[in-house]
């Protein structure tokens, strides 16, 4: 093998770990991420989700310390699974969707407990109030997509009380329909590769075999 062959070998196989050193930045998949929640309600729970997840993650695989994230939730994207519930859910009560549309969330630092998780800090800003909170979260993998380029997969798991939010309808209720103040919230975010441009990133063409 020549000089010059042996050294194209080599960068083949060096490739995979030195674009697993690099950051990577993803376009969260709106049509493949949700959060969903879930509340006390009387003797049960309600459960909901929120469908319009959009936003940016920079990551760098090898040091999650590293990353960022910025997010935005359409609250009009919520869904309860009742009507009713979903249009009380998103007027004056609670979330006033025709005033507050978003909810948003920007990092300001990442901790790293391992390489397939941390905890990231930064402001949430929900129903017109800014809050710092701190969200566990896990690295679901990195890997090909179905349909060509690359994406990577995180889930996000806290409890935040809405009364720090301004939406305190029912907590002094006693009886009726009391509805509980702490909400668990899980968010399962799916991101799609960017290259610099800002296109889905596309993998290089492979070397052929037998050219070497």
């Amino acid at each position: 093998m020549s000089k010059s062959c042996y050294s194209i070998f080599l960068i083949t196989l060096l490739l995979p770990f030195a674009v697993l050193a690099e950051t990577e930045t993803y376009q969260i998949d709106t049509s493949h991420s949700f959060a969903k929640w879930q509340v006390r309600y009387r003797t049960a729970k309600v459960i909901g989700t929120f469908s319009n997840i959009t936003g940016t993650i920079v990551v760098n695989p090898m040091r999650l310390q590293d990353s960022k994230v910025t997010a935005t939730i359409n609250v009009f994207s919520l869904n309860s699974y009742h009507p009713k519930r979903t249009t009380h859910l998103l007027g004056e009560d609670f979330f006033e969707a025709t005033k507050f549309k978003t909810i948003q969330f920007v990092s300001s630092n990442v901790q790293a407990t391992s390489r397939e998780g941390g905890v990231m800090k930064g402001e949430l800003m929900l129903h017109g109030v800014t809050k710092e909170v701190s969200l566990p979260f896990k690295v679901l993998g990195f890997g090909d997509g179905p349909w060509g380029g690359y994406r990577s997969g995180f889930e996000i798991q806290t409890r935040l009380k809405r009364s720090d939010y301004g939406m305190t309808w029912g907590l002094d209720q006693v009886i009726g329909d009391p509805i509980g103040d702490e909400v668990e919230v899980t968010l399962l975010i799916e991101g799609i590769k960017l290259a610099p441009d800002g296109s889905p990133w596309k993998k290089p063409l492979e070397i052929e075999k037998g050219k070497f």
